[in-house]
């Protein structure tokens, strides 16, 4: 009945696809690359001190299919702070633990369409929730990862980024003192969360433990394996452990989506078609379901915090690798125009 291809799960039949051949690949990747190095837009993170001192010259892209293997360019393999980047994975731990029901009536899932760090956002809705991918629901978010103490919170969390990366992650001491020192603002998100009862572990300790996990040092090699991993159901494709379930992965998938790059989320919809999340350091990590991810790193962002180059080439990866989910083909018999 269907020329889309489909796989039966334990959660019924779900569509899929590959990535083109190898090569195609590669001269893809290779193009978008020369094509975005020459671009200077953007400026540093400068808010926060240690991200100011970032090379602007630094850029990388890597695509990772479900199959396990990537596909890298440029500095693809030099590490940075993950920052935001680290929102959908800590939500997918959060959403497997607590279901993801109940994880949505704790945290909200509706875009703000304002700033990641907006107070307003807040205080516009009335039950106070936001989502996720923004900084308020962010800090809920790593309140309500599971653990009695700290330590363990914040081990659980480090682990379980460390799975869908498929390696251990270790935290950038100098990012997270330079952040300890400048988070003023979060931290009165985070107060002002528990005056509405939207933080679910000591503010000071949900603070700590998220500026811990905004600094775990990545490559665009693991952002792209980590979100091969949503791509897959949950499965990291190198390693073969399942980090998470597929339910869980399709309701992260839809929130990246929807607030994945804060108010400009829906431009991103409209050119790029894919689930992304970006980060304030330049990373932007991008999942094509059933297929497998992109993820680049720039460190020029545009006045949403947003890598310049990073959203040049996805655009362009998208658009010629064919992953844009609403594109699609005449099928059958085409219509004829009278």
């Amino acid at each position: 009945m269907t020329q889309t291809p489909v796989v039966k799960t334990e959660e019924g039949y779900v569509s899929t696809g590959t990535m083109p051949a190898r090569e195609a690949v590669r001269a893809l990747v290779e193009s978008a690359y020369e094509s975005a190095r020459g671009n200077a837009e953007g400026k540093l993170a400068d808010y926060i001190p240690a991200l100011a001192q970032a090379d602007p010259t630094r850029f990388g892209i890597c695509v990772a299919n479900t199959r396990g293997e990537s596909l890298a360019v440029g500095d693809a393999d030099d590490t940075f702070s993950i920052q935001s980047v680290s929102k959908p994975f800590v939500f997918a731990l959060v959403c497997d633990d607590l279901g993801p029901e109940e994880a949505a009536r704790r945290l909200g899932v509706d875009a703000t369409g304002l700033p990641f760090n907006s107070i307003m956002a807040i205080e516009l809705r009335e039950d106070r929730t936001t989502n996720p991918m923004v900084n308020s629901g962010a800090i809920g978010t790593t309140s309500l990862v599971r653990g009695t103490t700290a330590k363990e919170r914040w081990d659980r969390l480090r682990e379980g980024l460390s799975r869908f990366a498929g390696r251990p992650l270790e935290v950038d001491e100098r990012v997270y003192q330079s952040e300890t020192a400048s988070n003023e603002r979060n931290a009165g998100i985070a107060h002002l969360l528990r005056g509405y009862g939207r933080v679910y572990c000591d503010p000071e300790e949900a603070i700590d433990i998220y500026t811990k996990q905004c600094s775990l040092l990545v490559s665009a090699r693991d952002l792209a394996a980590m979100g091969a991993t949503l791509a897959s159901g949950g499965v990291n494709p190198i390693t073969g452990e399942r980090v998470v379930s597929a339910g869980t992965c399709r309701r992260v998938l839809a929130v990246m989506a929807t607030a994945g790059l804060y108010e400009r989320s829906g431009d991103w919809l409209y050119d790029v078609g894919l689930p992304g999340k970006s980060g304030v350091s330049g990373g932007i990590v991008t999942v094509a379901p059933g297929k497998g991810a992109m993820a680049t790193f720039s460190p020029l962002l545009d006045a949403a915090g947003n890598s310049v180059r990073g959203r040049m080439v996805t655009r362009f990866l998208s658009e010629k690798l064919g992953l844009n989910l609403f594109m699609s083909a005449a099928g059958g018999k085409e219509a004829t125009a009278h």
